[in-house]
């Protein structure tokens, strides 16, 4: 059964139930994206890693890197 047929499923038990429909598949897919970046930031400031820029330096280090001194 797919998502969007076990929706319609459960949209028409709760309304032979009289009961409030379930939210449409997707309604709360940004807010759990923000929650889940808001939890990463809080792990990381527990870490005490830096919370921005990770991602943009580990690339910069894999495309720029610096010469090695020869001291």
């Amino acid at each position: 059964m797919s998502i969007t047929q076990q929706y319609f499923l459960d949209t028409y038990r709760a309304q032979r139930l009289g009961e409030v429909p379930p939210p449409p598949p997707g309604a709360h897919d940004w807010r759990t994206a923000r929650e889940l970046r808001g939890y990463r930031q809080f792990r990381a400031v527990v870490a005490e890693r830096p919370v921005h820029g990770r991602l943009r330096r580990a690339l910069g280090r894999l495309l720029h890197p610096h010469p090695r001194s020869a001291c």
